[in-house]
C-alpha cells in the first residue's frame, strides 16, 4: 500500500528555490507514476508535474516549464520536485500523488494515493 509523506515546503522569497520530497513508507512507489499537484486558496487542485515509473518521461503544466523539475529515486522510494525562480502566484499547498496509467501510454494517469500536502509560500 502506498503511503506518501511530503516534506520540503516553507516560506521563500520570490526568485528563490525549494525542493519538495515525497517518500512512500510503503516502499512500493517504484510501481507507480508520481505526480505533484498544488491547490491555492479558493482554487481547484491542479497537476503541476508527473513522472513515469522509470523516470524517463515527464509532464509539466505550461506555467512551470523551465522552472520546475520532477525526478525520482526508486531505490529511495522518493519523488522530488525542484522548484526554481519561484513566483508569489505559486503559493499553495503542494500534494504528492501516486497513480497508474489510464490508457495504453504512460500518461494520462489515474491517481490513486495522495499525501497530506506541504505548504509553499512565496513572498513578493
Amino acid at each position: 500500500q502506498v503511503q506518501l509523506v511530503e516534506s520540503g515546503g516553507g516560506l521563500v522569497q520570490a526568485g528563490g528555490s525549494l525542493r519538495l520530497s515525497c517518500v512512500d513508507s510503503g516502499r512500493t512507489f517504484n510501481n507507480y507514476a508520481g505526480g505533484w499537484f498544488r491547490q491555492a486558496p479558493g482554487k481547484e487542485r491542479e497537476l503541476v508535474a508527473a513522472i513515469r515509473t522509470t523516470g524517463v518521461s515527464t509532464y509539466y503544466t505550461d506555467s512551470v516549464k523551465g522552472r520546475f523539475t520532477i525526478s525520482r529515486d526508486n531505490f529511495k522510494n522518493t519523488v522530488y520536485l525542484q522548484m526554481n525562480n519561484l513566483k508569489p502566484e505559486y503559493t499553495a499547498v503542494y500534494y504528492c500523488a501516486a497513480g497508474v496509467r489510464a490508457g495504453t501510454s504512460w500518461y494520462p494517469i489515474t491517481w490513486r494515493s495522495w499525501g497530506q500536502g506541504t505548504q509553499v509560500t512565496v513572498s513578493s
